[in-house]
């Protein structure tokens, strides 16, 4: 599958964010247990799946202290949605479009 710009640059920026968290050593559930997140959503966080609410980036940037200010505000952006037809492909997903489609005959 080809990649366009703007899928090129989030996965620029997750990598970048998947660095901080490793050079901080801690894993997903040790960030959330001291920030007060859960794991899950500290995991969407750092791979851009989530958007970061500004009153826990102090705490995050305190468990994380790689985190830069830029890095901090990409992840305060709403997250990278993007069309994968790949996707479609998955049996559970081609199954609901399949059935989606039929509906409207």
């Amino acid at each position: 599958m080809e990649e366009t710009n703007g899928t090129a640059v989030a996965k620029a920026v997750a990598e970048r964010l998947l660095l901080a968290k490793r050079n901080s050593g801690k894993s997903f559930s040790e960030i959330a247990a001291e920030t007060g997140l859960t794991n899950v959503y500290v995991a969407q966080l750092f791979r851009r799946q989530a958007q970061l609410k500004p009153g826990t980036s102090d705490a995050l940037r305190a468990a994380v202290p790689a985190l830069s200010d830029e890095l901090i505000r990409e992840m305060m952006e709403p997250p990278f949605r993007s069309f994968r037809p790949d996707l479609v492909q998955e049996p559970a997903i081609y199954r609901s479009v399949y059935f989606a489609d039929c509906s409207s005959i």
